[in-house]
């Protein structure tokens, strides 16, 4: 006979508490131990992992270790929780195993490094925790990027590409080859050497011994080719795919210890790039540069690609030179001179007259024709002549919200500017030709000032100007006056190394016609062109030589857009959404050429449907769009949208400290 305080115990000990199966995972190298606890529901999480340790009787630190459900695909950070909370029950496997683990990150130089990362915490802090690592500043400019499957699987079967990238650096948070972590001041503050105690100037923290300041050497073109493969728009969408959600950590998005992910910038408006504080930064951009163009990422022209190859083999000269890498040649920014520059450009004319060509698209047939323009504010208003002005003008068209896309061939003395212009049924194309560099230089700036709503008043309005001329002048392969023809015999260049593959092949068919009445070695062509633009940019110094690769990769027109295939609401075929630092571009699929745009400054709202995986937009003068996405799930458009408004938020006079919350608000897709 069981009594009836017998009884009760049975039923508490079988009601009330249950065996709990706990995996602990060690440090590398260690075996893992397994352990049963009995539990009750109401048992916090804390008080668990005080249970587990004391039953594991290990002397050792187990601070960093956190309990993680791989079933739900969840930490249980929570600590104050209980079990019945968390909906843990008897079934549930649980591992008690460390935040922190080793990850493989290739960064934008192609080079990896082996770093211990938080695997807990969300992937917007882990990109800040390695950036802090690394020195870069901005770290919301950066995130992570999983290859495609299809692409891992091809280079687990192909080994060639990875060659030159095989070899992996081991770096420690707390001391390891690149160890900056108590060197890095948010405030740009003097802070203080870890081995001598005495200050440490920005120069040392930034220039000093940090190979991530050394640009890579060229690749060899045999190299090359093994990783270059011509992208479709489908192959860009299934890339762009791959970026991680930021609001989640990487334990729950798959990422186990050791695995290859890429560190890359994903938003593509560099906030406050400085040449003193900003060493790391801005060569990791210059090599991500470097690569979308090698490898065809982005579309070039043939004289562009050739002003990039110059600016490479110019970088690749400074950097196996004897000098050592300091901030001295670097012009120091006065900032009263920079505030008078500032004033005097406001006082500038806000306006442009000039006799221009001019030829819209329903005219395509028929050659441009001459017209007097006047540019006012943000519109541009055009006449049949000079002496007509002062009547009613042919047409006037709203720049604000256009796209301004170059047509330019210098060599040719090309110097052309094509207008998309938004309409209610997509986008109007209109064609102004100028007749000197000067001339669209100006208009050119006052084109991409108008189209974000500003004046040629604005305070950047010179300093555009100026850009643009540099640029003109880089893509020049006229040398100087005054300046010998190069002497290719005396440089020694495997100009292939500096151009695209399919570039590198075409130069070589030239080469094959040209041969049997010349007797140039066969790349000479291809090596003579590249020296020929490098008289323009010889003079520039390391750093500004990597500022202007920089600049002149976000003066082409394809900078920054990444592309998805959506479904648009009320359509039946898939089309492409362009997403760039401040609009969106409807895209047809089958020709490339842009439909629509929309400016993220015109937004007023935007939501995401989860049920059915819509995202809607709504915009001034009512309009609205909604899409679904075919290439990626919605939260990764949605978080490059609320991402990109995010950054506009950004100011000068704000420190370092990002609000993280706002990020997740306008990432997060939360209602």
């Amino acid at each position: 006979m069981i009594s009836g305080r017998n009884m009760a115990t049975a039923a508490e000990h079988g009601h009330n508490s249950w065996e709990l199966s706990i995996q602990v995972d060690q440090r590398e190298g260690d075996e893992g131990m397994k352990f049963k606890l009995r539990v009750k529901g109401d048992l916090h999480i804390g008080g668990l992992m005080l249970k587990l340790v004391e039953k594991i009787k290990a002397p050792q630190d187990w601070s960093d270790h956190a309990i993680w459900w791989e079933k739900r695909s969840c930490w249980l950070l929570k600590t104050h929780w209980t079990l019945d909370k968390y909906g843990v029950q008897a079934d549930a496997d649980l591992r008690y195993t460390p935040q922190h683990k080793a990850l493989c990150i290739q960064l934008p130089n192609m080079k990896t490094i082996r770093l211990p990362v938080s695997f807990s915490c969300v992937v917007f802090k882990a990109v800040a925790e390695i950036c802090k690592a690394l020195n870069i500043r901005r770290s919301e400019e950066l995130s992570l990027l999983k290859l495609p499957d299809d692409q891992k699987k091809k280079k687990k079967k192909d080994k060639g590409p990875e060659s030159a990238f095989d070899e992996i650096l081991n770096m420690d948070m707390a001391g390891g080859i690149y160890c900056s972590l108590g060197l890095y001041s948010k405030t740009m503050t003097p802070t203080y050497d870890p081995d001598s105690g005495s200050p440490a100037s920005s120069t040392s923290l930034w220039f000093g011994e940090n190979p991530l300041t050394a640009c890579q050497p060229s690749l060899p073109p045999e190299e090359l080719a093994k990783l270059f493969k011509p992208l479709t728009m489908e192959d860009k969408a299934a890339i762009n795919a791959g970026w991680l959600d930021s609001s989640r950590s990487l334990m729950e998005q798959g990422i186990q210890e050791n695995d290859r992910i890429l560190l890359r910038f994903k938003y593509h408006c560099f906030f406050d790039l400085n040449p003193k504080y900003d060493a790391v930064r801005i060569t990791q951009l210059y090599e991500q540069a470097r690569w979308t163009r090698l490898l065809e990422e982005i579309e070039c022209t043939e004289e562009e690609m050739l002003m990039f190859a110059s600016l490479q083999y110019h970088i690749c000269k400074l950097t196996l030179s004897t000098e050592p890498l300091t901030n001295s040649n670097e012009p120091e920014i006065d900032e009263v001179e920079a505030a008078l520059s500032n004033l005097e450009s406001t006082a500038f004319i806000n306006c442009l007259f000039i006799s221009l060509l001019y030829r819209p698209k329903r005219l395509t047939l028929k050659p441009y024709k001459e017209y007097w323009f006047v540019f006012r504010d943000t519109t541009i208003s055009y006449y049949k002549s000079k002496e007509s002005a002062n009547k009613e003008p042919i047409e006037q068209l709203h720049l604000r919200g256009c796209e301004v896309i170059p047509d330019v061939n210098v060599t040719e003395k090309k110097f052309g500017l094509k207008l998309l212009l938004p309409a209610a049924d997509g986008m109007n194309e209109v064609y102004i030709r100028c007749d000197n560099e000067t001339q669209y230089a100006k208009w050119k700036a006052a084109c991409i000032l108008a189209s974000k709503g500003k004046t040629m008043a604005y305070s950047s309005y010179r300093t555009e100007v100026k850009n643009i001329q540099s640029f003109l002048q880089m893509k020049s392969l006229a040398p100087p006056p005054g300046q010998a023809a190069p002497d290719v015999e005396s440089m020694e260049m495997n100009a292939e190394c500096f151009v695209s593959p399919r570039y590198a092949k075409k130069y070589k068919t030239k080469q094959v016609k040209i041969q049997s009445g010349h007797t140039q070695k066969r790349q000479d062509m291809l090596t003579t062109r590249i020296l020929e633009a490098l008289h323009n940019i010889s003079q520039l110094s390391l750093m500004e030589a990597k500022m202007r690769f920089i600049q002149a990769w976000q003066s082409l027109p394809e900078f920054g857009i990444k592309y998805y295939i959506v479904r648009f609401r009320g359509s039946k075929k898939d089309e492409l959404l362009g997403i760039s630092y401040n609009r969106l571009i409807r895209i047809d699929m089958s020709t490339g050429l842009p439909v629509t745009t929309w400016r993220f400054s015109n937004i007023k709202q935007w939501n995401v449907n989860w049920e059915i995986k819509q995202v809607t937009i709504e915009f001034d003068q009512s309009v609205s769009i909604a899409f679904s996405c075919q290439s990626c799930d919605c939260k990764v458009v949605h978080e490059y949208i609320g991402g990109y408004i995010f950054l506009s938020t950004r100011s000068k006079d704000q420190n370092e400290t990002l609000d993280e919350e706002l990020f997740h608000k306008l990432t997060g897709g939360q209602d």
